[in-house]
C-alpha cells in the first residue's frame, strides 16, 4: 500500500539567489523549434560532427585507461599543449604548471573566475549586449553588474571613454568578449591600446572571454589580450576546445592567467568540479601535439558565413557585418515592427526557422529602441543553412 503524502510543513527554501533567472532563451527557443519542426539557427552549436581522428583519439585514451580523475588543474600534456599554442599565437609564455587551468567548459571558467575574484559589493563592468552566463555569476558572487552598451551606430564598437568613465573605486572586474557574441565584433589594435591606457590608469582586472579566438574572417588576426604584456598581467583569458574543435558536448574549456590569479581561480574550480573529462583531455592534447587544426577554422567558417549572408541577401532580412564568431545579426525591420522576442516566436511558428532575439542579451540596460535584430547561427551543415534560407525567402 502506498503511504499518503506527508502533510508536514513546506520546505524552507528561503529567498532565491537568482530570482530573475528562469529557463534560458536558448532552451526556450530550441524547445519551440522542436515543437514546430523548425530549422534551428538559434542555439550556437554545430549540427555536424568533429574530426574522426579526434574521435579515434578519444577511444584510444579510454582504451589506454585514462578513465579516472584527472589532476585538478588539468592533464599536464594538455596544459603544455595549450601553453605552447598561446605562446605561438600571442607571444605570451604562460607557465603550464601554474598558469593554465582546464575547466568544465568556458562557462565554468567564467563562473570560477568571478566567484574567485569578486567580493560582495564589488562592481563588475559588462558590455551589452552580453552573453547570458555573466550576470548570474556576478550575482552569485555578491557583485553588482554595471552595464556599458556597445555603440550600435559604429557596428557595436566598444566606447572606451564610456567604459573608462564607468570604473570606480568599487570596480573589481571589466569583462570582455571578443570576438563578440552576439554581434561578431572583433578588436582592432587601437582597441588594445585604449584598453592599455585604462588598465595603466586604474589597475582594473580583466576577464577576456575569447572562445571564438580561431573563428575570425577576411584575413584579420584575432587580437588576444595576452598579446599585450600589460594586459596579460591583469587578465584571465578564457577559451574553449568545444568551440574550436566542434566538441561542445565534451565540455573542455580553460583559463590562462598570471600565477596569483590562477591560484585563486583554482581554489574555486577544485570545489566546483575538481577535475574534468579525463579521456577528452588526453585526446585533445594528442590532437594538438602534431598539428594546428585550428588554423583551418577561419576559412571553414568563412565559407559558411559567405554562403549564409549571400542567401540572406535574397530575403527581406538584412545581414549586419560579421567579422568573427559563427553568428550573424539580421535586421527584420523590412518585415515587421514588433518586439524582437515576439517576432522570433512568430518566425518559428510561421516560417519554421529559429533565431535568438537580440534583446535576450540585454539585462541591465535595453537594446537600441530602433533595433529590430535577430541572432542567427551558421555553424550548421550547408544543407541545414540552405533549408533555413529557403524558408526565410518565403517571408
Amino acid at each position: 500500500m502506498i503511504p499518503a503524502a506527508h502533510a508536514g510543513p513546506a520546505p524552507r527554501l528561503g529567498a532565491s539567489k537568482l530570482p530573475q533567472v528562469g529557463t534560458t532563451i536558448f532552451t526556450v527557443m530550441s524547445a519551440l523549434a522542436a515543437r514546430h519542426g523548425a530549422v534551428n539557427l538559434g542555439q550556437g552549436f554545430p549540427d555536424f560532427d568533429c574530426d574522426p581522428r579526434l574521435q579515434r583519439l578519444l577511444t584510444e585514451a579510454m582504451a589506454a585507461g585514462h578513465n579516472q580523475y584527472a589532476p585538478m588543474a588539468g592533464v599536464p600534456a594538455l596544459r603544455q599543449a595549450l601553453a605552447a599554442k598561446h605562446r605561438r599565437l600571442s607571444g605570451h609564455a604562460y607557465d603550464a604548471e601554474r598558469e593554465v587551468t582546464v575547466t568544465a567548459g568556458a562557462t565554468e571558467a567564467i563562473m570560477a573566475t568571478i566567484l574567485a575574484l569578486v567580493q560582495a559589493g564589488d562592481e563588475v563592468i559588462v558590455l551589452e549586449p552580453v552573453y547570458d552566463s555573466y550576470l548570474p555569476s556576478i550575482a552569485l558572487a555578491g557583485g553588482r553588474p554595471v552595464a556599458v552598451p556597445l555603440d550600435h551606430t559604429r557596428g557595436f564598437a566598444p566606447d572606451w571613454d564610456r567604459i573608462a568613465a564607468a570604473i570606480t573605486p568599487r570596480t573589481r572586474l571589466l569583462m570582455l568578449n571578443f570576438p563578440h557574441n552576439p554581434t561578431g565584433r572583433c578588436l582592432a589594435e587601437a582597441d588594445l591600446r585604449a584598453l592599455e591606457r585604462i588598465v595603466e590608469a586604474t589597475g582594473v582586472l580583466l576577464v577576456s572571454d575569447e572562445v571564438y579566438e580561431h573563428i575570425v574572417y577576411d584575413g584579420q588576426p584575432h587580437r588576444s589580450l595576452a598579446a599585450s604584456p600589460l594586459l596579460a598581467a591583469h587578465t584571465v583569458v578564457i577559451s574553449s576546445a568545444g568551440k574550436t574543435f566542434h566538441t561542445t558536448g565534451w565540455k573542455i574549456g580553460y583559463a590562462l592567467a598570471p600565477a596569483p590569479l590562477s591560484a585563486e581561480v583554482r581554489k574555486v574550480h577544485q570545489f566546483m568540479t575538481f577535475a574534468v573529462n579525463t579521456p577528452a583531455q588526453h585526446a585533445i592534447a594528442a590532437y594538438l601535439a602534431d598539428r594546428a587544426p585550428y588554423e583551418t577554422l577561419p576559412a571553414f567558417y568563412q565559407t559558411k558565413r559567405d554562403l549564409f549572408v549571400a542567401g540572406l541577401a535574397a530575403t527581406r532580412l538584412r545581414a549586419l557585418p560579421c567579422a568573427g564568431t559563427f553568428f550573424v545579426l539580421a535586421d527584420y525591420g523590412a518585415i515587421a515592427n514588433e518586439a524582437d522576442h515576439l517576432f522570433a516566436q512568430r518566425l518559428i511558428r510561421e516560417a519554421g526557422v529559429a533565431a535568438i532575439p537580440l534583446g535576450a542579451f540585454y539585462e541591465c540596460g535595453a537594446p537600441p529602441a530602433e533595433a529590430r535584430l535577430l541572432r542567427l547561427c551558421f555553424a550548421k551543415r550547408d544543407e541545414t543553412l540552405r533549408a533555413g534560407l529557403d524558408r526565410l525567402r518565403r517571408l
